[in-house]
């Protein structure tokens, strides 16, 4: 409970910032106890659990935060505004989560961030494999946009049925892009070692640097547009339990949801552009 406890909705909206910091701890501690709870092959998942059972409560309260907003506000412009405020809250809580991810590989011993993230560096290999059988940019691109897709509807899914479904998913991602972004870090790091002999801080920030710009550029809309679709289910779920169907209530929200819905698509082609036509060109 002290975790879950930390922070509320209200607080968190209006400094977002802090939940950067809070989904380093979120996921530390997760690690931490992985490591000397668990161990074993199954650390990989157990993070993500511990992870997610943190956030539980937070991601609860937003739901009922932002559906009290919808039955408040009656502008569907000011109350998109709003929303975005939830929006910012979950994309500083991923952000940390990434970074955590991402500088526990560098920092843990090779052999063992294997052992941690092995669920996640088998699914990178997979994801690689995939892309390289991609021939055309034109199939590129419908390929990712409809991978994309998939997890968005994931996303809607899990937080309707399971009100924090959509923060597993989420956290889930978080660990795949942190793994592969220690990854990337790790090999530039490798290649400054064996030009420089040596690896000194500017090398480590610009490895650092490289690595999370390489996956953020295309990662940070894909991520708002599945947060967005999350925020739509946890929308549809809680006007579900409380209101009946012919309510109107019941219909403003399901009309802000189909909203979110649709913007949350906008935002994926747009990021799958970025991913086959921009980040190439950079990295």
């Amino acid at each position: 409970m002290v975790l879950e406890s930390l922070i509320s909705p209200l607080k968190a909206e209006k400094e977002p910032w802090e939940m950067f910091f809070v989904g380093i701890m979120y996921s530390s501690i997760a690690i931490f106890l992985a490591l000397f709870v668990f161990g074993g092959d199954e650390m990989s998942l157990v993070i993500v659990f511990l992870t997610v059972m943190a956030c539980g409560i937070l991601m609860y309260r937003t739901m009922k935060y932002e559906e009290h907003k919808d039955l408040e506000i009656k502008s569907e412009r000011k109350l998109l505004r709003q929303h975005g405020k939830a929006l910012s809250l979950f994309l500083f809580l991923f952000l940390g989560f990434l970074v955590s991810f991402a500088l526990w590989y560098v920092f843990l011993p090779g052999e063992l961030a294997q052992q941690v993230f092995s669920m996640q560096i088998s699914t990178i290999k997979s994801i690689n494999s995939n892309v390289q059988g991609m021939i055309t940019v034109p199939f590129s691109l419908l390929k990712i946009l409809s991978n994309n897709i998939k997890v968005l509807l994931f996303s809607l899914f899990f937080s309707f049925f399971y009100g924090m479904g959509a923060i597993f998913i989420l956290t889930w991602n978080a660990s795949v892009v942190g793994a592969a972004t220690g990854i990337a870090i790790k090999n530039s790091l490798s290649a400054f070692l064996a030009k420089a002999g040596a690896v000194g801080f500017a090398g480590y920030f610009t490895a650092i640097s490289v690595g999370l710009l390489r996956y953020l550029l295309h990662g940070i809309p894909e991520i708002a547009a599945y947060f967005i679709g999350g925020l739509a289910g946890g929308l549809i779920s809680v006007a579900v339990i409380n209101h009946k169907e012919n309510n109107e209530e019941f219909k403003k929200v399901m009309k802000d949801a189909s909203w979110l819905i649709l913007i949350s698509l906008v935002i994926l082609v747009i990021a799958a552009f970025l991913e086959v036509y921009v980040t190439p060109i950079f990295f």
